[in-house]
């Protein structure tokens, strides 16, 4: 047993929220003087690069999570970490697997990131059914079950998963000291630079599950009123959809979809509003980023961490998921008051420190 090894699994280092999560949290165990190794089942990514050379990259070989069972029970057995933290449910699933069948006495501790309630609605009877008894019986197997949220941990209360007693809350450790430092680089956006109008600013994959279609039907409903502009970083399976839809509406002159970017910080450090529109959530990283980053921002009051973020309207207006009408008036209103200051200790417990912190005293347990 390798005491000082702890190892992080994930599908690969894709632009998400929950690989940017397990990589800073990679980064802030090894600062603390534990050995890091990223297991990935693909080794790419735009996050890849941003692995630090003293954390070790292990190719997983495989396609799909599943057949990454044999690779990972081969890790398991050769390295044996005293711990192995895990992100995203079907690779939770399968590292709990490959302990078992591994026979060895590493530490799975599995991180659930989403609400479960929406996404399975989405999905057939019996493979809703097939999910919840898999996460029944492998998640009471696992050394410890993180939620990145009370709203996560509620809701795997509420469908049976597992005993709310045996849920530890730790959020997503989101603010960085990169945050701040990159933030203050420049940017040759066109419309950051010639200030004419107010620029909104969203971050997020282009899928259904960011509802990217409220917003811009919102912004459709504030430009019959003041000239704006809208700037989305991220990349998806629906570019082709919203942009269609973009000239649908006659916003496409004021959105700009300019995909992944490397940092989106500087855009949103510079917004006049940042929004998010999501239908469901665990834990919305970017929601967090920005209110370090001490922009405004409007967010849709879906299932999982917005509220909890917000504090209940407190840090940022909330609106109903889906409502147009209500996230343009939160929108417009938010422009016309005065920037407000958050205070430091709200986001506190969304530092790399502090959740490092919580972390390290979970392994010593």
């Amino acid at each position: 047993m390798s005491e000082n090894l702890v190892a992080i699994f994930v599908p690969s280092m894709r632009g998400g929220g929950a690989e940017h999560a397990m990589l800073n949290l990679a980064i802030g165990l090894q600062e603390r003087g534990l050995s890091v190794d990223m297991l990935l089942i693909r080794v790419k990514g735009p996050y890849l690069s941003k692995i630090p050379p003293q954390i070790r990259v292990i190719d997983l070989g495989a396609l799909r999570v599943l057949t990454s069972l044999r690779g990972l029970v081969r890790y398991l057995k050769k390295e044996q970490p005293a711990s192995l933290i895990s992100a995203i449910d079907h690779a939770n699933i399968v590292a709990i697997l490959a302990n078992y069948l591994a026979r060895v006495n590493t530490k799975i501790i599995i991180t659930v990131q989403n609400t479960a309630l929406t996404i399975l609605s989405k999905k057939r009877k019996l493979k809703i059914i097939s999910i919840l008894l898999l996460m029944k019986i492998f998640y009471s197997w696992a050394y410890a079950v993180v939620a990145v949220s009370r709203a996560v941990a509620d809701d795997m209360t509420n469908l049976g998963v597992i005993d709310r007693s045996r849920i530890k809350v730790i959020h997503n450790p989101v603010i960085t000291p990169e945050i701040k430092s990159k933030s203050k680089s420049n940017i040759e956006h066109r419309w950051l630079v010639t200030r004419d109008r107010p620029v909104l600013v969203s971050v997020g994959r282009l899928t259904a599950q960011k509802d990217f279609w409220t917003l811009f039907k919102a912004l459709k409903l504030i430009l019959q009123q003041r000239p704006i502009r809208l700037i989305i970083l991220g990349e998806g399976e629906e570019r082709e959809s919203l942009e269609k839809l973009s000239v649908e509406l006659g916003i496409e002159a004021d959105v700009d979809m300019p995909g992944f970017v490397d940092n989106p910080y500087a855009y949103m450090a510079k917004a006049d509003v940042f929004i998010l529109s999501s239908a469901w959530e665990g834990l919305p990283t970017v929601l967090i980023e920005a209110l370090a980053l001490g922009t405004p921002v409007v967010a849709a009051d879906c299932p999982g961490g917005s509220r909890e973020i917000l504090q209940a309207g407190r840090l940022g207006r909330l609106v109903p998921v889906g409502d147009q009408k209500m996230l343009a008036e939160a929108i417009v209103a938010t422009l016309d008051e005065p920037v407000r200051p958050v205070d430091p200790e709200a986001l506190k417990p969304f530092t790399q420190e502090a959740v490092v912190e919580k972390y390290l005293e979970l392994l010593k347990r």
